[in-house]
């Protein structure tokens, strides 16, 4: 394997009609790339893994599914195993329950909840996951990102990785519902792949545990801004033109200025170097975007 994937044609394996369906030579490589002895699937969906675990002579495998009366957040996995593969929900992209098998399910990670209750559920089932590994073990982790209401939500960037990061594979999308979609927007570029995250468990009691921690920081707060984006952002957050004594009443109490006793003069030195500001009379400066 490599760490680009492209699969055109999603192959033999499992229900072609099941929204979501990864292609079975994900699979299929994964398996032949690390041999596993046992290989456990969760969200199994439309039954690809288990048509190729049978394809390639593997008895002893592992499907689980809400489909299959099996519930991520309650239900255990029944056996350890050293490989899990598992492809689940991008949060609420294609509603699972009611649509792709019959029945409202209180805990389908597809519905009713929002992006940080999807992101905590889906931690409590990759926990889940890592500890049902034997030691040295794998976790093959298949999602995509999402947009939705013009944010861009990376499920790997906001969910707690547990394990060792083994390997980061950039699988290429193909015939999602968006490609036959035509967008107004000329600037909006479509999301056409997914990340394939392999996480090894190492050791047997201690684990490797990263996450993210997201928070707004005031750029008037970071020593480490130039001068010139100083007062670009500050004639920025002025329309684009502003006087002296309006860029100076900005960027007054900025951290930078209260390093430097003669920040009035930097500034109307700063104003004169760069090309991006210009004068329009005296005393009044104009940001050039051009």
């Amino acid at each position: 394997m490599k760490s680009i994937l492209s699969y055109p044609d999603r192959g033999k394996w499992g229900n072609a009609k099941y929204r979501g369906n990864t292609s079975g030579h994900v699979i299929k490589d994964l398996l032949e790339h690390f041999k596993p002895q046992k290989f456990v699937e969760v969200f199994s969906g439309g039954g690809t893994g288990k048509d190729v675990a049978l394809d390639l002579g593997i008895t002893n495998s592992v499907h689980l599914d809400l489909n299959t009366g099996w519930d991520a957040l309650i239900d255990d996995i029944p056996t350890g195993s050293d490989f899990v593969f598992s492809h689940p929900p991008y949060w609420d992209i294609i509603s699972y329950s009611g649509s792709m098998y019959p029945g409202e399910h209180h805990h389908d990670l597809s519905k009713n909840m929002n992006y940080e209750e999807f992101i905590s559920k889906l931690d409590q089932v990759n926990s889940k996951i890592f500890t049902s590994l034997l030691n040295g073990g794998r976790h093959a982790f298949l999602v995509g990102d999402v947009r939705k209401k013009g944010k861009y939500y990376s499920i790997i960037k906001d969910m707690t990785w547990i394990g060792d990061c083994e390997a980061h594979l950039i699988k290429t999308q193909f015939n999602c519902v968006s490609d036959r979609k035509i967008y107004g927007n000329n600037s909006f570029i479509p999301i056409n792949h997914e990340h394939l995250l392999v996480f090894r468990k190492n050791k047997i009691w201690e684990v490797s545990i990263k996450f993210t921690r997201t928070g707004d920081f005031n750029l008037k707060d970071f020593a480490k801004i130039t001068w010139r984006d100083l007062i670009q952002n500050a004639l920025e957050s002025l329309n684009g033109q502003a006087t002296l004594k309006e860029i100076y009443r900005v960027i007054e109490g900025c951290r930078k200025a209260q390093n430097n006793p003669h920040w009035k003069e930097k500034v109307r030195q700063t104003l004169q170097l760069h090309d991006n500001f210009s004068p329009v009379e005296r005393g009044l400066w104009r940001l050039n975007i051009a």
